[in-house]
């Protein structure tokens, strides 16, 4: 593989989101915004939206026995007239249904007949991806296509008008990748790695990521490997990995040999972005394995934990990023990379906006990858790793936007309902190792905050027009400990928080679980989870609102607005409002855009922990949103809608 120089000349052109009332994209558009110009719902009428349909896909009905595991976090997608005009949406086993997007009738569905794993595989789909295939004319067969990752790590290609497979695509409409992903691998199962976030397209090539279920801590995992194939016919076009194996890659020497023999992961398992204009696809990387101890892996482990602008055509490394260097506490890249044009000083500069699972906001120009506030490189805290660790003396820090939470954490910030209970929590933190940001896992435990993540896959939502960025932070501390394996308490049931469980092909086990009041709330000061506005042209906060209330999770049904645990994310749209459901909370709501003040907020049949979308149909503007539950943070409801609403005619 050949790589650029930044100092290349890039393909030049202006990153324009599409302008249509279409959603033809996970995000909106291929660069993740988020956002909509449609206008008919305002702050003034939004509180009379009302439930104009619904339509439940019968998955879990049909695998009673697999309804725990099968997310349902999907966005739909409306595609445009040429394309059929349907809602598209797939579902956890993969089928892809179209519907009438003013009824919900259903007109077709296809469906892959995946290969079902063991009981407790995980099933999930989050989106799919639409292309236009330019040398065909719109009405002939697969002229417009969808495509889809499957649980059995297939990738195919159908017809989106008709939902009839394009055959001329791989074997009968697909790729398979099982093959590619298990090379190497021992002992690779059904479920070790998946396909959950939607493919890309850019030109005509269709590139996929997969995440990595496989002893995700530790070693002998599923390389990272992105793929690029021929969108017509499924040919392989190039790929990329995450961890430079390739001696002629310039990162292969910041390695030592002996990890890069066993080390692997750096998985791309979220969503990735596409500047068609430029010929760019930019890859979100995760943490390479093993996750918790990295003395095997010395040095800053480039490629992982780093936001990577590839060339489309070709998959060469145009630019990188590291947002982490040695990454121990499982703080990947979650969200897709939000490429924007922001305003500033007289100039439109093409950006892109990393948000990251630590809090910290990553602005960088998105022909370059350097930092448009600045970051630097500030010391952080070394001291109580594990024999053999080598922790990164350092980490980077934007100058500007300023942390979405505050980070550290120490006994001071312990908070309670009670002065029991505060005192519990101050007591818990004390007995720990604690500290700023990036305060390392010990044997003893450490308390960190941010714990499993500030924001997560959901990501946010932009705003051109007034340089705003919207998106949301969850605040919930947590223990982390990595400890000597020999110390390790026998364990058969499933993982799950506070159960440690080994780190495979290490002297290490981890554990990992959030700091709780005996009362069961987080043990810093509410709300524990938020809406937030950042002005990008300025690189400050706009204002905060707390997103959700505690009533479904408390012992007393008190619907106070202290905030939930999220997951999804926030869409907003020309009218100058912010949709988004994400919370614990059963329920789906409505801001302000300019005041964050929350304007309407609609029961839903569980938790909508998917991120919403909205579009325009026969001349009337709805707003969808899955309300399915959680695999982790909803179990106790797991359920199958999809919400459409609209105002009254």
């Amino acid at each position: 593989m050949r790589f650029v120089n930044i100092s290349v000349l890039l393909l030049m052109g202006t990153f324009v989101p599409a302008k249509a009332q279409d959603w033809m994209h996970y995000g909106g558009d291929a660069g993740g915004s988020k956002y909509s110009e449609a206008n008919q719902i305002t702050p003034e009428n939004v509180a009379d939206l009302e439930v104009t349909w619904t339509f439940r896909h019968g998955e879990l009905a049909e695998h009673p026995r697999r309804a725990f595991s099968a997310a349902w976090h999907a966005t739909p997608l409306l595609l445009p007239e040429e394309a059929g005009g349907h809602m598209a949406v797939c579902t956890p086993m993969n089928r892809i249904v179209a519907l009438d997007p003013t009824t919900g009738e259903q007109r077709w569905v296809f469906d892959p007949a995946i290969e079902l794993g063991p009981i407790g595989t995980r099933y999930n789909c989050r989106g799919l991806e639409l292309w236009k295939d330019s040398q065909a004319e719109d009405g002939n067969v697969c002229a417009w296509r969808l495509f889809m990752g499957t649980g059995d790590l297939r990738l195919l290609a159908i017809d989106a008008n008709t939902g009839a497979v394009c055959s001329d695509f791989g074997t009968s409409g697909a790729v398979d990748l099982s093959e590619m992903i298990a090379e190497g691998v021992e002992d690779f199962w059904y479920g070790g790695a998946q396909l959950p976030a939607p493919p890309v397209t850019v030109g005509d090539i269709v590139v996929i990521g997969t995440s990595n279920n496989m002893r995700t801590y530790g070693v002998n995992t599923p390389r990272g490997t992105v793929r690029a194939f021929d969108a017509r016919s499924g040919a392989p076009v190039w790929t990329f990995d995450p961890i430079p194996y390739d001696p002629a890659d310039p990162l292969h020497e910041t390695w030592t040999p002996e990890a890069l023999e066993i080390t692997t992961g750096a998985n791309a398992w979220t969503f990735l972005s596409v500047d068609e204009a430029r010929d760019l696809v930019f890859v979100p990387t995760g943490s390479a394995s093993p996750d918790p101890f990295g003395g095997y892996r010395p040095g800053d482990n480039r490629y992982a934990n780093s936001v990577i602008a590839l060339r489309g055509l070709t998959g060469e490394v145009v630019w990188h990023f590291q947002t982490i260097h040695h990454d121990v506490w499982d703080w990947d890249l979650p969200a897709q990379p939000m490429l924007v044009d922001i305003s500033r000083d007289g100039e439109v500069i093409p950006a892109l906006v990393q948000l990251t699972k630590q809090g910290l906001v990553f602005v960088l120009h998105r022909e370059t990858g350097e930092p448009i506030f600045g970051v630097e490189e500030r010391p952080v805290p070394t001291d109580g790793a594990v024999p053999g660790e080598v922790l990164s003396p350092t980490q980077p820090f934007p100058v500007k936007p300023p942390p979405l939470i505050k980070t550290g954490i120490t006994p001071d910030d312990a908070w309670g309902f009670t002065f029991w209970d505060e005192g519990k929590c101050r007591e818990e933190i004390a007995n720990l190792n604690y500290g700023p940001l990036f305060t390392p896992p010990t044997a003893k435990g450490s308390a960190t905050s941010p714990g499993l993540s500030v924001t997560n896959w959901g990501g946010g939502a932009y705003d051109a027009a007034t340089n705003t960025l919207v998106t949301t932070a969850t605040k919930t501390p947590f223990k982390i400990r990595v400890f000597p394996a020999d110390q390790l308490e026998p364990y058969e049931g499933p993982p799950q928080f506070g159960v440690p469980r080994p780190i495979a092909g290490t002297p290490y086990a981890f554990s990992s679980e959030p700091i709780l009041s005996p009362l069961g709330n987080p043990c810093i000061a509410p709300p524990w989870a938020e809406v937030v506005t950042l002005d990008l042209g300025e690189g400050t906060i706009k204002w905060r609102s707390p997103l959700g209330t505690i009533d479904k999770l408390a012992p007393v049904p008190i619907p106070l607005k202290l905030g939930t645990p999220t997951s999804g994310g926030p869409i907003v749209t020309a009218g100058g409002l912010i949709f988004i459901g994400a919370t614990m909370d059963e329920r789906v709501r409505a801001f302000d855009l300019k005041s964050g003040d929350e304007l309407w907020v609609a029961d839903t049949p569980t938790a909508a922990m998917a991120t919403p979308m909205t579009y325009v149909a026969d001349g009337k503007q709805y707003v969808a949103i899955v309300a399915a539950g959680h695999l982790w943070q909803y179990p106790q409801n797991i359920s199958d809608w999809l919400i459409v609403y609209a105002l009254p005619d």
